[in-house]
């Protein structure tokens, strides 16, 4: 039997990783992974090393690897480009938006309804939050920003999925999209900016005080930075 290969190792720990599955602190063993997945330490070391490449894991030389934690101060600062530069992004997008783009939005907002519905991985409906977000950076032709955003926010990603697995308030998120879409279709340019700011900031209204209590062990101290 041929042995698994890197890639597929390093794509399994990076989703885990993404969606809490393997949380923020928890050791990640070597030996392990090679058991779990019946391969020689090569593929495991070489997939280790990429995750630490991407910021998602602390490896330290004869001593084991540990899942990154979050920075707080890193999400808040995320937040705070992704509400500049997506304001903007939108407000250029408003006079560009057609009624086909128009239902491009409608699309992926009838997708995430249509995910809630049922059993679902957390992930899935951060997927179609994230592609929702793509429309207006690929239609003003700000793709690359987007990539370059996307693959900068490791930390506010899992601040995400933790916001959505701890409050589970899909219907909430999905109004924010369908009012956004309302203010992109009435030309409220001067809408924007406020709407995407309680957007994004939202996920650290409502898990502010867990971040210093039931959540404390999964954010790096103030003092360690």
């Amino acid at each position: 039997m041929k042995e698994m290969n890197s890639e597929t190792i390093y794509t399994t720990l990076k989703h885990e990783i993404l969606d809490l599955s393997l949380k923020p602190g928890q050791s990640v063993s070597e030996h392990e992974l090679c058991e779990r997945f019946a391969v020689s330490r090569t593929p495991v070391r070489t997939a280790l090393q990429r995750l630490q490449a991407d910021g998602l894991v602390h490896v330290i030389p004869y001593r084991g690897s540990t899942v990154c934690l979050l920075d707080f101060d890193e999400i808040r600062q995320m937040i705070y480009l992704r509400c500049a530069v997506e304001a903007e992004v939108i407000r250029d997008f408003i006079p560009l938006c057609t009624p086909l783009l128009e239902e491009k939005i409608r699309y992926q907002i009838r997708k995430q309804m249509a995910l809630i519905q049922g059993e679902f991985e957390l992930t899935s409906f951060y997927e179609m939050d994230s592609n929702l977000h793509a429309i207006w950076f690929r239609e003003t032709g700000k793709d690359k920003l987007w990539r370059l955003i996307q693959r900068a926010q490791i930390h506010y990603t899992r601040f995400r999925i933790l916001d959505i697995a701890e409050n589970r308030n899909f219907t909430a998120i999905i109004g924010e999209h369908e009012e956004l879409l309302r203010v992109i279709r009435e030309g409220r340019a001067q809408d924007v900016a406020p709407l995407i700011h309680r957007h994004l900031y939202g996920s650290i209204e409502r898990l502010r005080e867990k971040v210093q209590t039931g959540f404390r062990e999964y954010f790096i101290e103030e003092k360690e930075k």
